[in-house]
């Protein structure tokens, strides 16, 4: 099975290409390593906002499936630049799931909570959302997002979606990494407390993203690890994992920090279809910025 990772140089792409070439993934079976031979391009292997990249980029490297991780992922830089913002999410995803669908090859799209408006299941924001219910986002990036899942949905041949939220892991930037920074410079720091999601490891959504193309899985998935919290929560957990006092960190309210694109208030990814499809319960999200940290402390990571 060849496989072919797009935006390979960032955060989760890396992630994947690494855990594809490893010995061992998925397990017995198509999803073993000796059965993958895997390919990673990015930018400057050519813009997927032009039309002509994703045919060219088929016919060099010859797929059988794609992993769509390349993505514009600055939420607040949507709300400015949103024509850019949608031709990076939106039409570049058409693009690709057209190329895919001519080509015969399948196609994943990686998308995010940021789809749903916030309110919850039936209005109940400590619900979250299934795989099915009813897509509204409440900000630009969210509708860029959106057109990518629409394009995906359209094209021939099989997909898959994989929502995931709050991803955290070895690249340049992320909010665990941002609250290690911070709690060796300040003394305290607050963080908001009215916004509950799921923490995703990248290094853990790889894993389920290769369970899921190995095993040519189709439909819509929810992927992130096992637990929802507040950002504050998440904060405090990455004190308590670098050995400094959590109370150091104190709850506010969003409207303390307002920030150009709107966040919704509940997005909590419930899963069904990873469980269906049988890929194995997610790590606890606490297990996994504690792990995370330690990599980040003993220098194990490309961008400590």
């Amino acid at each position: 099975m060849k496989i072919l990772v797009t935006g390979a140089e960032g955060m989760l792409g890396s992630a994947l290409v690494r855990r594809l070439r490893s010995a061992g993934v998925g397990g017995p079976g198509p999803g073993n390593a000796a059965a993958l031979a895997v390919a990673g391009v990015d930018l400057p292997d050519g813009d997927l906002a032009d039309p002509a990249t994703a045919p060219a980029l088929l016919v060099r490297h010859t797929p059988d499936w794609v992993v769509h991780c390349a993505a514009w992922t600055d939420v607040d830089g949507a709300e400015a630049r949103y024509a850019e913002a949608l031709a990076a999410n939106g039409a570049a995803t058409a693009h690709l799931a057209r190329a895919c669908g001519a080509a015969g090859c399948g196609l994943t799209y990686v998308s995010t909570d940021y789809v749903f408006d916030g309110r919850g299941r039936g209005g109940d924001p400590t619900e979250g959302y299934d795989e099915d219910d009813p897509l509204s986002p409440v900000n630009a990036y969210g509708r860029t997002k959106a057109a990518g899942e629409d394009a995906t949905r359209a094209m021939r041949g099989s997909w898959q979606i994989v929502r995931t939220s709050w991803l955290f892991g070895d690249g340049r930037v992320n909010f665990v990494k941002t609250i290690r920074r911070l709690l060796a410079e300040r003394e305290t720091l607050q963080v908001v407390d009215d916004q509950r999601g799921c923490p995703t490891y990248a290094e853990d959504l790889a894993d389920v993203l290769a369970r899921l193309v190995s095993g040519r899985h189709r439909g819509i998935f929810h992927a992130t690890n096992r637990g929802a919290c507040t950002w504050h929560e998440l904060a405090q957990a990455t004190a308590a994992a670098v050995g400094a006092d959590p109370d150091r960190i104190t709850p506010c309210g969003s409207g303390q920090y307002p920030r150009p694109a709107a966040r919704p208030a509940c997005s909590i990814l419930r899963s069904r279809r990873l469980e269906e499809a049988g890929c194995p319960p997610r790590p606890a999200w606490r297990d996994a910025v504690a792990h995370y940290i330690a990599r980040l402390e003993s220098g194990q990571v490309a961008h400590p």
